[in-house]
């Protein structure tokens, strides 16, 4: 059966071949596709080169994808950026929306106000992901305008077969989160997602993000409007060491963007591993017993890099620095014990040396943990209780750049429930390509 499948592919690839060499963009841009499918992308970019360059839109997108994430070619973000922008000016919201995304690194592309202007148009074309940022944007804000456009958002997503921004509304729904509680509703929803394979999310509330009020050159942002900046403001700090350098954010991610992270990362979950620090190989090790999904560039959407931005920013540093996004879940009895995260020279030099190695840790608490799973400073006897929203940054370096001894740590043993928790190793220096 194995067989006669591959045959039928291999004929219906040799017929689009024979389409494709017309010249027809149409005919490239299918074949690039069907290509795709079949993991031979070496062909599928010469096939949406071929296309792209013929004016066709759709070709120009997924050729731009392929050299944004490096898929068979060496990454090159300009090259991406500049057959988006040829896109864009056809009116593709798509692009505009990825020129958004790619904008919010601000290396790449400038990061100003076209962000907004490139949101905001891919929303009003009923971009789903695009639906689902600015959901996640209007409800870390308070006032009850901004509660009911997320709760709207959620709710288009939703309809519109966004299965994550229909977890996001079941949680709001059931708990009355901008809204009366309506728990019926939510029961509704969520056997329509399990039916598709979404379990329900763990319990996660937590208090409202921060205000942090606007600069004295800026004017108070008006409920309704698109001001995606706010990632980019900087949030009290308190300072609980000054050796190791331990600082506590309050309040840094709403609720929303705690549920964001867990239901993107649980598909995902593998057993962890950890870098030995004899030969920097990463491996299972008792010393971390845990469960995460690192967010690779090429699954990532605007709404998560947002919250990487905005986790960089409290951390005093920038998106380009950090390394991906890691979620983790302990069950009872995990936990990862005392160690530090500055990497050994092995594993620098095998991973973007370029970079440097990770200067500044932040973890962010994503639920409330019944019992256990603090965070410990054995050297500055300090221990952090999880607290949804909440996050702790610390420095793996000293200020010379050798690595500090006194930044272990540990995550205590999960005694009770679970805890879900996100970190965002950050570089010295420039780690991503946008």
């Amino acid at each position: 059966m194995t067989d006669t499948r591959d045959a039928e592919i291999q004929q219906t690839l040799g017929a689009m071949r024979s389409d494709a060499a017309s010249g027809a963009p149409e005919a490239a841009f299918k074949l690039a596709m069907s290509l795709i499918a079949q993991d031979r992308y070496e062909e599928a970019l010469a096939c949406y080169g071929r296309a792209a360059e013929a004016g066709h839109v759709g070709a120009q997108v997924e050729f731009a994808r392929m050299q944004l994430y490096g898929i068979a070619c060496d990454p090159d973000p300009p090259g991406a950026v500049d057959w988006l922008l040829r896109a864009e000016t056809t009116g593709s919201v798509v692009a505009g929306y990825l020129l958004a995304m790619i904008g919010l690194g601000g290396v790449a592309l400038a990061r100003d106000g076209h962000v907004n202007t490139r949101m905001l148009a891919a929303l009003r074309a009923d971009y789903p992901p695009a639906i689902r940022a600015a959901a996640i944007h209007f409800g870390r804000r308070q006032s009850d305008a901004d509660q009911t456009l997320c709760l709207q958002l959620l709710d288009r997503g939703s309809k519109l077969g966004d299965m994550v921004a229909a977890q996001l509304l079941v949680e709001r729904l059931l708990r009355g989160e901008g809204c009366q509680a309506q728990p019926d509703a939510a029961r509704q929803l969520a056997a329509q997602l399990r039916a598709h394979g979404a379990a329900a999310l763990p319990a996660i509330t937590a208090a409202a993000p921060a205000s942090i009020p606007p600069s004295r050159d800026s004017a108070p942002v008006a409920p309704g409007t698109l001001a995606l900046e706010d990632a980019l403001q900087l949030p009290p700090a308190v300072v609980m060491s000054t050796r190791p350098h331990v600082m506590r954010i309050d309040n840094l991610l709403s609720a929303d963007e705690c549920r964001l992270l867990v239901a993107c990362a649980r598909p995902d979950l593998r057993r962890s591993n950890t870098v030995d620090p004899a030969t920097g190989a990463a491996r299972a090790m008792q010393l971390r017993t845990s469960s995460d999904a690192s967010f690779d560039p090429v699954i990532e959407d605007f709404a998560l890099r947002v919250v990487q931005l905005r986790l960089a920013r409290a951390a005093r540093m920038e998106l380009v620095q950090a390394e991906h996004l890691v979620v983790l879940r302990y069950g009872p009895g995990e936990e990862y014990r005392p160690h530090r995260d500055y990497l050994p020279p092995d594993a620098v030099a095998n991973n973007r040396p370029q970079a440097g190695n990770r200067s500044r840790t932040i973890c962010t608490y994503l639920n409330h943990v019944e019992g256990g799973g603090e965070t410990v400073f054995p050297h500055a006897d300090i221990s952090v209780a999880p607290v949804p929203g909440c996050a702790v940054v610390f420095d793996n370096l000293l200020a010379d750049g050798r690595p500090d001894p006194e930044s272990l740590h540990a995550g205590m043993p999960v005694t009770r429930g679970e805890k879900w928790l996100a970190t965002l190793w950050l570089r010295e220096r420039r780690y991503r390509d946008y």
